[in-house]
C-alpha cells in the first residue's frame, strides 16, 4: 500500500490568531466586579450542585476503593476529597472528586455546548484556591470563566461523533481557571490555552453505551491536568500558535468556528444559561422521564407495570441511541431508555437508588424494560439543538393508549427548576452523607463566598467525614 502525505513544513511559527489574543486579554483582565449578578448568583448554585453531585458520588464503592487505593495512609493534607472524610494533594483531590462528580450522572450541564462544564473545573478550583489563600470572590471568578472558556470550545466546535465531550475541552477550562487565580496576564493565558489544548483525553463514546466506568474518571483528569498546566507553563514550556483550532478545527473535532470564542464575550455568560438535573440518569432520556411523569400525574400518580402491554418512545437521534433493554452495571441503566422508564414506573422518580444494582436486577424492573421500545423520530432530531423532544405512549394491556409529549427537558434554559428546587436538589444529595446540620452549614458557607476573605471554613466543612461512613 503507497501512503500519501502531502508536505507541509512549518517554515516559522505562526501568528497568535487575533481572535485569541482578545481572548486571552479577556481572561487576564476579568474581575469579580465584572460578573453579572445573575451570573455570580448563578456560578453559586453550580458550585453547590457540584459539591452535593461530588459528596453523594463520593460514596459509591469504585470512588471509596479508588480513595483508599490513590490516598494510602495518608491524606490529612492538602485539600478535601469531598465526601470521603480525606485530604490530598491539590492535583489528587481535584482529581478525585472531578471523578465522583460524574458518577450519579448528576452534575449540571450546558445544552449549548453539549456537555458539563461545571465538574471539569470546579475541583480544581476548589483545590488551587485554597493552596493559593483565594478569596470567595476570587473562586466565584474563576470557576464563572473556566467555565465559560470550556463552554465556548464545545460550541465553536462539534467533536467527532464516537467521540465523549467528558475530558476534552473541559481541560482547558479548567487551566483558564487555574491561569486565572495565579494571576497569568494576557501573554500567559495564550500559553495556557495553547498548552492544554494538546492534553485533553481521546474519550470514546462507547463506553458510556456500555457501561464503561472508565468514562467516570474523563472529568476528573481533565481538572487534574488542568491544574498541571499552570506548573507545564510556568515552568516555560509552551504549546503551538493556535492549539484550538488545530485540536478542535480537525483533530477530534471539526466545523471550528473561532468568532464563536468571543461573540458577546462578558455579556453572554454560558454559565447563566446552563441547565441542573433531577433526574438520576443520562439528560437524553429526561424529555421522556419527563413525558412520563405527565402520563403518570393524569393517572393518578401511579401505573402499574403488571397492567402495561408496551411503551413506545420516539425521540432525537441521541436518545433514540439508548435503547438498550439489559443494562449490565448502573451507568449501563443511566444509559437506557428502556431501563430508565421501566424503574421510573416502579420507583416513581429517577431516582439515585432507581438505578443501583438492587432496582437493576429487579425482576419487575427488567421484564417492564424489555417492553419498552425506542425508535428515533427523523423530525424530532431535526429541531435539534433548539428542541430536545420526545413522545411516550403507553399501551395498556386492554386496550388504552396513554400518551404525552415533551419538548424540552425540566431544568434547561427554556424550562429551569427554580432556586427552591435547585436547592432541594443539594439537600437530596448532600443530606444523606454528612446529615442535614453540616449539609446546612455547607450551603450557607457556599453562600457566603462573595464576602469570604478565604476559602478555609468552607474546605474544612468539605473535609469532614461522611454520617454513612463513621
Amino acid at each position: 500500500m503507497t501512503l500519501h502525505v502531502k508536505a507541509e513544513p512549518v517554515m516559522r511559527r505562526p501568528d497568535t490568531p487575533a481572535w485569541l489574543t482578545d481572548l486571552a486579554r479577556f481572561c487576564a483582565g476579568l474581575r469579580f466586579e465584572d460578573l453579572p449578578e445573575s451570573v455570580v448568583a448563578r456560578t453559586l448554585q453550580v458550585i453547590g450542585d457540584c459539591i452535593a453531585a461530588i459528596a453523594a458520588g463520593a460514596q459509591e464503592p469504585e470512588t471509596i476503593a479508588l480513595v483508599a487505593r490513590m490516598l494510602g495512609t495518608d491524606g490529612d493534607a492538602g485539600a478535601a476529597v469531598i465526601g470521603a472524610g480525606r485530604r490530598g494533594a491539590p492535583s489528587l483531590a481535584a482529581f478525585l472528586n472531578g471523578t465522583a462528580g460524574t458518577m450519579l450522572e448528576l452534575d449540571e450541564g450546558n445544552q449549548f455546548c453539549r456537555g458539563h462544564p461545571g465538574i471539569h473545573v470546579v475541583p480544581a478550583v476548589l483545590a488551587a484556591a485554597l493552596r493559593s489563600g483565594a478569596s470567595g470572590r476570587d473562586l466565584i471568578t474563576a470557576v464563572a470563566l473556566g467555565y465559560e472558556i470550556g463552554a465556548r470550545i464545545g460550541i465553536a466546535s462539534k467533536l467527532r461523533v464516537t467521540m465523549h465531550p467528558h475530558g476534552t475541552w473541559g481541560t482547558v477550562g479548567a487551566a483558564v481557571a487555574i491561569a486565572w487565580l495565579a494571576r497569568r496576564d494576557a501573554a500567559g493565558m495564550v500559553e495556557t490555552i495553547n498548552v492544554a489544548s494538546s492534553l485533553g483525553l481521546s474519550t470514546s463514546r462507547r463506553t458510556m453505551l456500555e457501561g464503561g466506568t472508565v468514562r467516570n474518571s474523563f472529568a476528573g483528569f481533565s481538572n487534574q491536568i488542568g491544574l498541571m498546566v499552570s506548573d507545564l507553563v510556568a515552568a516555560g514550556f509552551t504549546g503551538e500558535a493556535d492549539g484550538l483550532g488545530t485540536v478542535y478545527g480537525s483533530v477530534i473535532a471539526d466545523d471550528w468556528r473561532p468568532d464563536e470564542m468571543v461573540a458577546e464575550l462578558g455579556s453572554r455568560w454560558e454559565i447563566a444559561r446552563n441547565y441542573f438535573k433531577r433526574h438520576a440518569c443520562c439528560r437524553y432520556n429526561h424529555g421522556a422521564l419527563d413525558a412520563l411523569h405527565e402520563i403518570v400525574a393524569k393517572e393518578g400518580g401511579r401505573l402499574e407495570p403488571d397492567a402495561i402491554a408496551r411503551i413506545d418512545v420516539a425521540t432525537y437521534v441521541w436518545a433514540a441511541q439508548l435503547a438498550g433493554q439489559e443494562p449490565h452495571n448502573m451507568l449501563a441503566a443511566k444509559f437506557s431508555l428502556p431501563f430508565s422508564i421501566a424503574t421510573t414506573i416502579v420507583h416513581g422518580a429517577a431516582t439515585v437508588d432507581a438505578f443501583r444494582e438492587a432496582a437493576r436486577t429487579d425482576d419487575t424492573i427488567r421484564e417492564l424494560a424489555r417492553r419498552v421500545f425506542v425508535r428515533e423520530d427523523a423530525a424530532a432530531t431535526a429541531k435539534l439543538p433548539a428542541q430536545r423532544p420526545a413522545e411516550v405512549s403507553v399501551t395498556l394491556k386492554g386496550g388504552r393508549v396513554l400518551a404525552a409529549q415533551a419538548l424540552t427537558n425540566r431544568g434547561d434554559t427554556e424550562d429551569p427548576y427554580t432556586p427552591a428546587e435547585v436547592r432541594q436538589k443539594f439537600f437530596d444529595l448532600a443530606v444523606p452523607v454528612w446529615g442535614q446540620s453540616r449539609a446546612e452549614a455547607i450551603i450557607a458557607a457556599v453562600d457566603a463566598l462573595p464576602g469570604a476573605a478565604d476559602i478555609a471554613a468552607l474546605d474544612a466543612l468539605l473535609a469532614a467525614a461522611p454520617v454513612t461512613r463513621t
